[in-house]
């Protein structure tokens, strides 16, 4: 039953074109499914004597165990995906996880910096190293455009070179998108192109082939997803910011900051790559200071002069 789990991470990988995260999260939540399976008393010995009964024990158990909805319901669509594949190919003749709703999702807002925090991140990196110089180049494109950690460990030297102030990005889903690098975001990747990457590269074993990567770690190599998350982590201590939160948070602080100026919410789609719009809109959320202040400057009643009297 293994192999048809390897097939089905296969048609994601090659079939669908799905990224490398993507694929192993679904393959990870199916070998969680065949694992529960296998637990059973009379476990089934075939793909296709798969049940919704055996599909239902499994959320019910997942949520016994006090998994967060957006992971039961991430994992509910793993299977449907799987066995939709299955029969596809013939290996099963339904999908037992169809007509099985998925847990309502918490609405959480996305945890951001407000902009006196990105500039204390932004600032913090020391400039006078290679990994500094690095770290800054890092935060200040994730900050600039927006990307995702693995779009930005995805990108390579020609990507940027020449002072470009826009890079096509490859999203979810292979999907394009152009994003913006503003001037402080320029500055610091051309600090970084001229004396950090070169000594970062240095680096390298020499048995190693030459890598067009952006960002190199200490021994010259491309940069890892993980790899951005502890950079974040760490320059996060570095500015003595006690808040949580991951690159992911930079793509949210992106979006929230162009709403809060005035940029229009189908602009902000296109530049994180959305393809709802109602995935953008979460990032409508204001804080009450930014609303006070909105009221205060454009609201008539807001501050009326004195000589105005007394409204009743």
């Amino acid at each position: 039953m293994t192999d048809a789990i390897d097939a089905f991470a296969r048609h994601l990988e090659q079939g669908r074109r799905l990224s490398a995260h993507t694929v192993r999260a679904y393959g990870e939540d199916v070998r969680q499914f065949l694992a529960f399976l296998q637990q059973q008393a009379s476990p089934p010995r075939a793909w296709r004597e798969v049940t919704h009964r055996e599909v239902r024990r499994f959320l019910a158990g997942l949520q016994a165990a006090r998994y967060a909805r957006r992971s039961t319901a991430r994992k509910l669509a793993a299977l449907r995906a799987f066995f939709r594949f299955l029969v596809a190919t013939g290996a099963a003749e339904g999908n037992p996880a169809v007509g099985i709703h998925s847990p309502r999702r918490e609405r959480r807002l996305p945890a951001i910096l407000r902009e006196d925090e990105i500039e204390r991140l932004l600032l913090a990196p020391d400039r006078d190293t290679p990994l500094g110089l690095r770290d800054a180049a890092l935060l200040e494109t994730l900050y600039s455009t927006g990307m995702r950690a693995s779009e930005v460990v995805s990108l390579t030297v020609t990507d940027v070179a020449a002072g470009n102030d826009t890079v096509r990005v490859i999203g979810k889903g292979q999907k394009e998108r152009l994003v913006f690098l503003g001037r402080a975001a320029r500055e610091a990747l051309a600090d970084y192109l001229a004396v950090g990457r070169p000594r970062l590269l240095a680096s390298a074993r020499k048995s190693r082939p030459a890598t067009d990567a952006l960002f190199l770690n200490k021994n010259g190599t491309p940069l890892t997803d993980r790899a951005v998350r502890l950079i974040v982590r760490r320059t996060l201590e570095r500015a003595a910011l006690t808040a949580r939160i991951s690159p992911h948070s930079l793509r949210h602080s992106f979006a929230t900051h162009l709403l809060a100026r005035g940029a229009d919410l189908r602009a902000v789609q296109e530049l994180l790559g959305h393809a709802s719009l109602a995935t953008t809109q979460i990032y409508t959320h204001l804080t009450r200071e930014q609303l006070q202040r909105i009221y205060d400057a454009a609201h008539p009643g807001a501050n009326p002069p004195s000589a105005r009297g007394t409204r009743r």
